[in-house]
């Protein structure tokens, strides 16, 4: 399966702003201050600019950036309000081919296979990026079996309709017998160490974890293909 890298790269910003605006529809004021708590604020700030130097660079103009507002002395909010406009002129702009490579990350390749760009990025000691694009891909890859199998990847809610969590795939599949026990408590720890990655906790695993996992995940899509 070959996926675009530009588009998990665009997910992983995707992500911040569609939560920001969900708050933002709950929210009685356009910071979504009585939404999102001080602290809540804090740890989105803190994702949207690691996601923004993992994804433009620490030498991008949406870096740099994105430094300059974090020291500033306004709320948190009103931090997080500047720095998803970041992320979201970051992600059209990545999508529209603006940004013909990810130099700051895989030196100017173009990589069609997501796995391969992980063990890249593993290899030149980027082990929180390269957890982020393997577990990306295997949630890609999650969302293909369900489709095969014929499992629905959305949910409908009260606020309209949303995808399910890629816990919810996994757990589904494996009810389906699309594959076993260990499989699913193996997909559950690689979810696991990419949200880790993907919020910042970067102590909490080494790099050869992230070697087994890009190894696994590999193993993993190849026996149950989609």
């Amino acid at each position: 399966m070959n996926i675009n890298p530009r588009d998990g790269f665009a997910a992983q910003l995707d992500t911040i702003v569609a939560e920001y605006e969900d708050a933002r529809c709950r929210s009685q004021h356009d910071d979504a201050s009585d939404v999102i708590s001080n602290t809540k604020a804090v740890e989105m700030v803190t994702r949207a600019r690691a996601a923004i130097e993992r994804v433009g660079g620490r030498t991008s103009a949406y870096a740099r950036e994105a430094e300059a507002i974090v020291p500033t002395k306004a709320h948190e909010w009103a931090k997080l309000w500047r720095l998803v406009g970041v992320a979201q002129s970051l992600s059209h702009d990545l999508k529209a081919g603006y940004l013909s490579s990810l130099e700051e990350l895989v030196h100017g390749e173009v990589f069609g296979d997501f796995l391969e760009m992980a063990e890249h990025l593993l290899e030149n000691s980027y082990k929180d990026a390269a957890a982020v694009i393997a577990g990306s891909t295997l949630e890609a890859h999650l969302k293909q079996l369900c489709k095969r199998t014929g499992i629905g990847t959305d949910l409908d809610t009260s606020s309209g309709v949303r995808p399910k969590k890629a816990d919810q795939l996994n757990a589904e599949l494996s009810k389906a017998a699309v594959y076993g026990i260990l499989d699913q408590k193996n997909v559950t720890a690689w979810l696991d160490l990419r949200n880790k990655a993907a919020h910042g906790t970067y102590a909490a695993y080494q790099k050869e974890q992230v070697a087994i996992m890009v190894s696994g995940i590999r193993d993993f899509m190849t026996r149950c293909s989609a």
